[in-house]
């Protein structure tokens, strides 16, 4: 090879890797971080109030058989980096379980970006853990017009599986756009996973470790429905008990079941 088409091929070479790098480059820094929780505190502790709030009760509108409560026992940090939210078979207030669920609303609520979370499930016929959120507009627009994001449900039964999915005006309950994600050789329940969302104008992605496995826009509703993700939406966390999406628990259920969650972080473009 002649001297000018060696210095050629070497120039295009080093443009190529100069430009792979810009690439990247471009591609990490396209995310601002904007809200997160990394659950640092001593063991005990319940989540910063300053960032989260309690939902204290029970049903939900989803015939949930356990009392949420704020109580250490069933919302608090480990004091190893984690926050533990833990479902108890114990009497309290004429239900047989407790567990917790917490949320950002009026707290923080943020629209667009990527949502995501780094979680390890529980396991057990019963059990429905869920990383979501709402529309910050809830309680004076009725559920479902203010829109629902399930970044992450999963049926406890099911520890290789987990679902995403989106409520809305019309597509909403066992209607709501949905798609299930397959652990491929493993489970849920054996490690932390990160489940996440990217929400754009007129498009949500959601991803398991970085894997898309569903994408809705606009014109994936049914007809005559409306898109009602255009505005700023609050996060909640919680593991039910029972209801319809799961049915109650068994003889095979071993309490109590600990969600562990490493870290919440919202960014945007």
């Amino acid at each position: 090879m002649k001297r000018a088409e060696r210095f050629f091929v070497t120039a295009m070479m080093l443009l190529s890797i100069a430009l792979l790098f810009a690439c990247s480059s471009e591609e990490e820094t396209q995310w601002q971080l904007v809200w997160e929780d990394e659950f640092e505190g001593p063991a005990g502790q319940l989540p910063d109030p300053d960032k989260w709030r309690f939902d204290i009760g029970s049903g939900w509108g989803n015939d949930q058989l356990e009392y949420d409560t704020d109580r250490p026992e069933n919302v608090s940090l480990t004091g190893g980096g984690h926050l533990a939210i833990t479902a108890r078979e114990e009497s309290y207030l004429d239900r047989e379980y407790t567990s917790g669920r917490i949320n950002t609303r009026e707290l923080f609520e943020h629209g667009y970006g990527r949502f995501e979370a780094r979680i390890k499930l529980p396991v057990g016929q019963g059990i429905w853990p869920a990383f979501w959120m709402l529309g910050a507009d809830f309680g004076t627009v009725d559920w479902p017009d203010c829109g629902e994001i399930d970044i992450m449900e999963y049926r406890g039964q099911e520890p290789s599986i987990v679902h995403g999915s989106l409520h809305g005006p019309g597509y909403s309950g066992g209607d709501a756009l949905t798609r299930s994600y397959v652990l491929a050789a493993d489970r849920f329940d054996a490690g932390f996973h990160v489940f996440a969302v990217q929400w754009d104008t007129n498009r949500i992605t959601w991803y398991v470790d970085d894997t898309p496995f569903l994408a809705v826009t606009p014109r994936d509703l049914p007809d005559g429905t409306e898109w009602v993700f255009d505005h700023p939406f609050f996060i909640l966390l919680n593991v039910a008990v029972g209801g319809t999406f799961v049915g109650s628990p068994d003889s095979t259920t071993v309490f109590p079941q600990t969600m562990l969650v490493d870290w919440v972080r919202v960014y945007r473009k």
